[in-house]
């Protein structure tokens, strides 16, 4: 409470530091007449310095809110073909109208200059030209070097620090969400500008009513009509034959628009990715979500560096794409999208450890070779009105997956050597349908939404020998760790079910009325879900027999929530206001036949949520949120056989154990600063959290490193505290876009380990920088920069053993020595440091690339892992154990490879 009362009263003592003035009136010209877009700007005397601006509306009106610590500041008034005007006025609230002096503006020679960045309202434009580089061919590849815009790993793009809600190109949402496809291949050649919708409502009849604090990219074509996209075609040697192929053909009209994706390769690129949907718009659109599988069981997996994907990803990849859009009425308010996609992949991957238990004093090593097969088809269809007047969205989704994994696996440890056959089998198939409408009423809406998804998850495990497998056991809570041995050259089998129903029905009214909006909302949740599984195995002579209904588990897991709650909107021109106030009333029930063990549980819970954000001085905005939120678990804490997750580990829950139940408190606050005028880009802020659960896990681990992990009744708290900022600029006259971030994160979590009760503190510190420069004509440098400082603390983690360091960075040079000509370096460093240890893994590329500019085609020639680096060496620190890992890389490979522009 302590440290949530000191957040509240930091950002207090922010926004009171800025003690705001408004300057508002009317600018005229000679004969009284209004004069529109004349802009009013504030400045410090004697300083080169914009404090705030303004723009006059159709009236000649104008209103401009500032800061300043001066007791006089200087306001300049600018319009065209107009006398500017410069007074010196007093700090302080005034009314002030002006009267401009009519003054011919002399052009001496026709020469459009756009600005590099300008805002007009909540809408910040970009020039994309400002930004790219010479060896820049798509819109991702600029969409990274401009200020307050970050792109993740993941194609997630960011908007000062935080998540878009929308992508759009022309106004337009074709790809739902999955815009990771026109951001990687849209041509930048097409593209006049991109838009960042501050504070974006995407539903028009909420807007003005219902506000939004995240904001939506809107990507501006040069033409309203327009072919274009990308292509690549590419081959080299390696080990084995190397293939790249990608295809990706855009349309955009202003009645339809379709992307058709095909991309194919065997050399390490992810492409399967793009289809992720990586923004969800409004939850008054209904629900929007990945398509996942229920994967309880899992063959023992190899690890995966912390590098780029492309070094070491083992891929031969297919994956198509088709996302259509259409206008199917004459107002162009009723859109029809179809969008589908499939992949087809298969990842081998490979690894070595070797980990430490403090807690045993044991040692093991692991070697594990995977073949992953992914074989996915997703279709959907989503019919939209989103007028003024009115709202209807409804999106069907079906998807299909035939996936299965492959592992052999070897264990090492100071008595014995064991080899296994893992092999996972696990089709899902899975059906979704949402459904929202806001129906205008007089001066009310009335929105109902409903939501149904059914999903059937289907598992088989296979492991052969299954005397690979030695799991540890307890006959009483604090007795002896034992050991269970199967019996040589047997097989065991885990077999697993789960089928999936469920619905969510709401209706609400919504009241507007001098920038309020009030929404009194009911609505009834309803899931309902069916385990079935079942172990095989046979035991050596004295052990346990897994044949018992021990190893079975038939439960029903039912889940009845009707609510209430009373949703608050407020929006002016420098408040924004929304909270939601739910009451639910849980009803859970499960049912074990196998036990006879039926539970319930009938709870009452307020969960409110608010976020309150304030805008001042032009530039600033600040922001508190909090929220409270309760979980009672689901059927995966519920169960009470035991279940083998996967050939290292089996699950149980007690079936004495009441219904779990977690309580998550949050509070988070922020500051940003977005200054168009000088490219400045800055947001701080901070999150705490806290979590109470009346459960706590126990794991059982053995000297071999296979484990048993089960739940045992007793109050437990987890914290979670993080702080942020980050500071951006763009630097025109040296032609730099320049970044730092930082992120501290403290957190508490507690476990029992082999009946030992575990406290663990961690501390993580990163600090990064981002920076490009196209300042010279004959070279350009991207390079992203990050070192991160961690430490855990527990009874087995003490002095240096739980601290670890990490330092990554990632360079890319180009050099144009000729005309047309482009020479590439690449470097990415990855250094880590645990105690003593130390690993150092750089990895360097180098290409050459020809460009046939008057027909827009490059020709590549790429050798990647020029030091033919073939492992990557890491060290990873758990609660009671450190790993030293030692993982496959891609070989050294050379790429020839043709890029065009489809027009």
């Amino acid at each position: 409470m302590r440290k949530i009362t000191s957040l509240f009263l930091m950002l207090f003592f922010i926004t009171s530091a800025f003690a705001q003035k408004t300057v508002s009136g009317k600018v005229t010209d000679d004969d009284g007449v209004a004069i529109p877009s004349a802009s009013v700007i504030i400045e410090e005397p004697g300083k080169d310095a914009i404090l705030a601006y303004g723009i006059t509306n159709a009236k000649g009106e104008y209103k401009v809110t500032f800061t300043s610590a001066e007791a006089n500041v200087d306001l300049k008034v600018k319009a065209f073909n107009q006398k500017p005007l410069i007074k010196q006025i007093s700090n302080s609230d005034q009314v002030l109208n002006f009267k401009m002096q009519s003054e011919a503006t002399e052009i001496k020679e026709v020469q459009l200059k756009t600005k590099m960045i300008t805002a007009r309202g909540d809408t910040i434009s970009y020039d994309l030209k400002a930004f790219n580089s010479k060896n820049d061919r798509t819109l991702a590849d600029v969409m990274k070097k401009i200020p307050g815009i970050e792109v993740n790993k993941d194609g997630t793009i960011l908007y000062q620090g935080n998540a878009i809600n929308k992508f759009y190109v022309n106004g337009k949402d074709l790809m739902e969400g999955g815009y990771g496809t026109i951001n990687n291949s849209l041509p930048k050649d097409a593209v006049q500008k991109v838009e960042v919708l501050e504070n974006h409502q995407p539903v028009k009849i909420l807007q003005d009513k219902v506000p939004s604090d995240q904001a939506a990219i809107n990507i501006k074509l040069k033409n309203s009509v327009t072919m274009t996209g990308r292509g690549e075609v590419g081959t080299g040697f390696g080990e084995p034959w190397l293939w790249n192929v990608k295809l990706t053909p855009m349309f955009f009209g202003q009645k339809s628009q379709w992307v058709v994706n095909y991309k194919t390769n065997n050399m390490g690129e992810q492409v399967e990715s793009e289809g992720n949907i990586l923004a969800f718009g409004s939850s008054w659109e209904g629900r929007r979500s990945n398509v996942s599988q229920n994967n309880w069981l899992n063959v023992e997996n190899a690890s995966v560096p912390a590098l780029p994907v492309k070094r070491y990803l083992m891929n031969s990849v297919h994956y198509l794409s088709a996302n259509y859009l259409t206008n199917i009425d004459k107002k162009k308010e009723w859109e029809l999208k179809a969008n589908a996609n499939y992949t087809n992949n298969a990842v081998e991957r490979e690894s070595e450890s070797t980990t430490n238990d403090f807690q045993q004093n044991a040692q093991y090593a692991n070697k594990f070779i995977n073949n992953f097969y992914t074989d996915k088809l997703k279709g959907e269809l989503i019919f939209t009105k989103n007028a003024k007047k009115g709202f209807f969205k409804n999106t069907t989704t079906f998807s299909q997956y035939w996936n299965g994994d492959r592992t052999n696996a070897y264990r090492k440890d100071q008595l014995s050597e064991r080899t296994g056959m893992e092999a996972l089998q696990s089709p899902t198939s899975s059906f979704q349908n949402s459904l929202s409408t806001i129906i205008p009423w007089k001066e009310k809406m009335i929105n109902l939404k409903s939501y149904i998804n059914y999903q059937d998850d289907r598992q088989d495990l296979q492991i052969s020998p299954a005397n690979y497998m030695q799991i540890p056991f307890r006959d009483s809570p604090d007795g002896p760790l034992k050991t269970i041995d199967f019996v040589p050259g047997s097989t065991a089998l885990q077999r697993f079910r789960i089928r999936t129903l469920d619905t969510s029905h709401s209706a609400n009214v919504s009241f507007t009325k001098k920038g309020w909006t009030f929404t009194p909302q009911v609505g009834l949740d309803y899931s309902t879900n069916k385990l079935d599984t079942n172990f095989d195995g046979t035991t050596v002579s004295g052990n346990p027999d897994f044949n018992s209904s021990a190893y079975e588990n038939s439960l029903k897991f039912t889940e009845i929530i009707p609510s209430a709650s009373l949703g608050v909107n407020y929006k002016s021109e420098a408040w924004s206001l929304f909270a939601n106030f739910p009451v639910n009333f849980n009803n859970i029930k499960a049912d074990d036949a196998l036990r006879n063990v039926s539970k319930t549980l009938n709870k009452t819970t307020f969960t409110p949520n608010i976020f309150v954000q304030y805008s001042f001085a032009s530039f600033f905005k600040a922001s508190v949120n909090g929220n409270i939120s309760n979980n009672f678990g689901d059927i995966q804490t519920a169960y009470g056989g035991y279940i083998m997750t996967n050939p290292g580990s089996f699950n149980v829950m007690n079936p004495s154990n009441p219904i779990p139940q977690s309580t998550t408190n949050s509070l988070g606050g922020r500051l940003e600063y977005r200054n168009p005028l000088n490219n400045l880009f800055f947001n701080v802020g901070a999150r705490l959290g806290d979590t109470k659960n009346n459960l706590i896990a126990s794991t059982s681990v053995n000297q071999y490193g296979f484990r048993v992990t089960e739940y045992l009744e007793r109050e437990n708290k987890k914290t979670s505290n993080s702080y942020y900022a980050e500071i951006g600029k763009y630097f025109p006259k040296f032609k730099t876009n320049a970044s730092l971030t930082y992120n501290k994160t403290i957190s508490k979590s507690q476990a029992i380990r082999n009946t030992d009760f575990v406290d663990t503190k961690s501390d993580g510190n990163t600090f990064g920088i981002k920076f490009n420069n196209t300042y010279f004509s004959w070279m350009s440098i991207d390079f992203n920069a990050s070192k991160t400082w961690n430490k855990q603390t527990n009874i087995f983690l003490t002095g240096n053993l739980g601290k670890a360091e990490e330092y990554t960075h990632n360079l890319n040079v180009y050099f144009y020595p000729l005309e047309n000509h482009t020479i590439g370096f690449y470097w990415d460093q990855i250094n880590s440091k645990s105690g003593d240890t130390k690993y150092n893994n750089g990895f360097f590329d180098l290409s050459y690339q020809f460009s046939w500019s008057k027909k827009k085609v490059d020709f590549e020639l790429k050798w990647m892992n020029i030091a033919n680096k073939k492992v990557f060496e890491r060290i990873d620190i758990d609660n009671a154990t450190i790993t030293q890992t030692a993982m496959k890389l891609r070989p050294s490979q050379v790429m020839f490879t043709v890029k065009f522009n489809f027009k």
